[in-house]
């Protein structure tokens, strides 16, 4: 459930007129709903209530310092995988016992950062980074909690692209490798092994991955138990889908009632990195009707917004709903709705039924939240777009609109 709705035919971001908005702030602008954000929150937490558990969202979803903000404030951690994102976290307030540290390339400053900051664990992704992680720690006299990300070769049934828990992708060890890993870490210095951690992929519309997922997982523990190794921390990742179009993804509730009847009486406690869940539909990117263009093969709706601005439908063919901000009544044509940037790829929509609409209109790219200012880019030197927060009639600039000198500011 997300609070943009349309009121007498006027689309509103909760008591804020989206079309004010944009004559505020200018276009392309991006729109995220706190209400919406705390919700989904809440609703994660719900899902797991009775479990020692620890919601992490996913930065690179979303990593607006004032979106982790608000997070932090209602006891969420993070999940990271960069410095940059440890950077935001720490910035944010988020508790480094609360922040994860993922990913396949941590370099050497990273994981000094890391260390230095004392975050709750890394999630490990190969023995070499384990011990490169043992030999850093060891020479700042700091120990690294560490979790290892197994692959248990479950097809998620998702996107290519993002799936993420097949053994032919590149994230995270095989139980095999896993279990010497683990008998490895716990001789080693500076290193203390607490936990698992497995990610299968994004956009999930099923249940039954999960399930097979945790029982590997769980069966593995057990295992692990017999060698002396304790694990305490189940980090089961995000990937739980939104609805772009007509998916009908499993709730975070479902998911929870999985992972209660699976770990009740183990004593761990889970984690969670929900990323898109929480923000995708918190989001929604506004854009400006510069022309229309009919030719003998296409018709065309050109926008001030680009694949720069959001890049998921040129990535992954990704389906995003447009609306009109202020729906009138008109026929329909089958359109694509594309941006300025030179690429055939820069479109947002191909072959949709919208009405037909003028220059100067206003649409809004709905499920944008997540995934969307963070990838934009600078691309045709196109400054990147404003970002504000609605939380009921207050209004925040979470970030300003880039100018041409922050395009060179770095350039001397």
């Amino acid at each position: 459930m997300d609070y943009f709705d349309y009121r007498e035919n006027e689309l509103w971001a909760e008591e804020i007129r989206v079309s004010d908005l944009a004559r505020q702030f200018g276009t392309p602008l991006y729109v995220y709903s706190a209400r919406t954000l705390r919700r989904h929150v809440n609703v994660f937490d719900e899902a797991l209530a009775g479990l020692d558990h620890l919601t992490c969202f996913s930065v690179k979803a979303n990593g607006n310092i004032h979106i982790l903000r608000l997070l932090g404030s209602m006891g969420s951690g993070v999940d990271i995988v960069s410095g940059g994102e440890l950077f935001r976290a720490i910035m944010a307030g988020i508790p480094p016992a609360k922040i994860v540290y993922s990913g396949v390339g941590k370099q050497d400053h990273e994981i000094r950062e890391a260390l230095a900051a004392n975050i709750l664990m890394f999630n490990v992704e190969s023995v070499a980074e384990l011990e490169r992680i043992s030999q850093i720690a060891t020479e700042m006299g700091a120990v690294a909690r560490i979790s290892l990300r197994i692959n248990p070769d479950v097809d998620p049934k998702t996107h290519p692209y993002i799936s993420t828990g097949l053994k032919k992708n590149k994230f995270g060890l095989d139980m095999l490798e896993a279990t010497g890993a683990y008998l490895m870490a716990k001789k080693l210095p500076a290193v203390s092994p607490i936990g698992m951690d497995c990610h299968i992929g994004s956009q999930l519309t099923q249940i039954d991955p999960f399930v097979e997922t945790l029982e590997k997982l769980l069966a593995f523990i057990d295992r692990l138990k017999t060698s002396g190794i304790d694990i305490r921390y189940l980090d089961l990742g995000g990937g739980l889908g939104i609805t772009y179009d007509e998916e009908t993804p499993p709730q975070p509730a479902d998911l929870g009632r999985v992972v209660a009847e699976a770990v009740r009486e183990r004593g761990l406690t889970v984690i969670l990195e929900p990323g898109r869940a929480i923000a995708g539909n918190a989001g929604i990117l506004v854009t400006k009707v510069l022309y229309t263009k009919k030719t003998r093969a296409k018709n065309f709706i050109i926008v001030d917004a680009a694949m720069n601005d959001l890049v998921r439908p040129s990535l992954y063919g990704a389906y995003h709903h447009i609306g009109e901000v202020a729906p009138k009544k008109r026929k329909k044509l089958k359109v694509d709705v594309v941006g300025p940037i030179c690429e055939s790829s820069d479109f947002l929509a191909q072959d949709r039924l919208l009405p037909e609409v003028a220059s100067g209109e206003l649409l809004a790219i709905f499920s944008a939240g997540a995934y969307g200012f963070a990838m934009s880019s600078q691309y045709n030197a196109r400054p990147r777009a404003a970002e504000v927060i609605v939380d009921a009639e207050q209004i925040t600039l979470a970030r300003r609109r880039e100018t041409y000198g922050d395009l060179v500011a770095l350039e001397g």
